[in-house]
């Protein structure tokens, strides 16, 4: 059988819908219907009931995701004991990340990664948490890094490093030059967040609830859905935000925004590392998973 055509089968029949799948595997949408059509002539049946939006199993589709589930398990386990046996690290990792890590922490990771090992292909699928956890779920993502609470779920859940949110603001703001500023006053200021399902905003609400303030209170005057957009309206003087200080290291140094903590306490966050158990894991991916968790992340804040 063909491995491939099999994990499309598996990641349309998980995530239920041709688009997301498409968007995990790095396929267009018409390559992941092509692959599903192919199988289907294959074995002389339906695999998939189409009817609008809605996809779902047909009974020989829940045969077939039965054993390619278990096809892939063996691939899986194949691969990794061939590497353990040969020394050989080959192959393709594909990560998930929420856009805080995917942006900011990331890029620099799988550049000295890829350094050691230049015969592996690393891809990276950027996302707010919620979805990020939902490709991880339906098989579509190797590992993801998320900020935000999770729930383990069949996952296992690690606690990667600390991520010090901070207050952001235009140079020429009145509390620019304050080193720290009361959440209770940043509550009266026009604020710009991030939409719903960002892990970012999910820690804002919470530290806002902390300390007695309603998150339907605060003066929101624009919902953004990337901290890139945040940035630029705060650089245009447009209202303040909350962010995650990996995201601002090139705006501080540059002087284009300026940021603060908070007087009440610090405001602290984890970003953690999810990933399915170990019998699920390969060769790679047990590489990457042991070079992310020794590398000095505190050395690129202060670079």
């Amino acid at each position: 059988m063909d491995d491939h055509k099999l994990r499309v089968f598996c990641t349309v029949a998980e995530t239920k819908s041709f688009s997301k799948a498409s968007e995990i595997i790095r396929l267009t949408q018409p390559a992941v219907s092509l692959q599903i059509q192919a199988l289907e002539e294959i074995y002389g049946t339906r695999l998939f009931n189409r009817s609008g939006c809605i996809i779902t199993l047909t009974p020989p589709g829940e045969v077939l995701y039965k054993y390619a589930k278990e096809i892939n398990t063996l691939y899986t386990a194949a691969e990794k004991e061939l590497g353990e046996f040969t020394g050989q690290v080959k192959g393709v990792v594909t990560i998930g990340a929420s856009s805080t890590i995917g942006n900011y922490v990331l890029p620099a990771v799988i550049a000295e990664f890829r350094k050691k090992y230049l015969k592996i292909t690393m891809h990276l699928v950027t996302a707010n948490t919620k979805n990020i956890v939902d490709y991880l779920n339906a098989g579509g993502i190797d590992i993801a890094l998320v900020e935000g609470e999770v729930k383990k779920q069949k996952l296992v859940v690690e606690k990667l490093i600390p991520d010090e949110m901070v207050l952001i603001m235009h140079p020429l703001h009145p509390w620019a030059k304050k080193s720290n500023v009361s959440i209770f006053d940043v509550a009266k200021e026009p604020f710009i967040f991030r939409e719903e399902g960002s892990g970012t905003r999910q820690m804002i609400e919470k530290y806002l609830i902390k300390h007695g303030i309603s998150p339907q209170s605060i003066k929101i005057i624009f919902v953004m859905g990337s901290t890139e957009s945040i940035k630029s309206a705060v650089e245009e003087g447009l209202g303040v935000s909350i962010v995650s200080k990996w995201a601002v290291k090139k705006e501080i140094r540059y002087g284009t925004l300026k940021t603060a903590s908070f007087k009440e306490d610090r405001f602290i966050r984890d970003f953690s590392l999810l990933y399915r158990k170990a019998k699920d894991t390969s060769f790679t991916l047990d590489k990457f998973l042991t070079f992310l968790k020794k590398y000095p992340f505190d050395r690129q804040l202060t670079s």
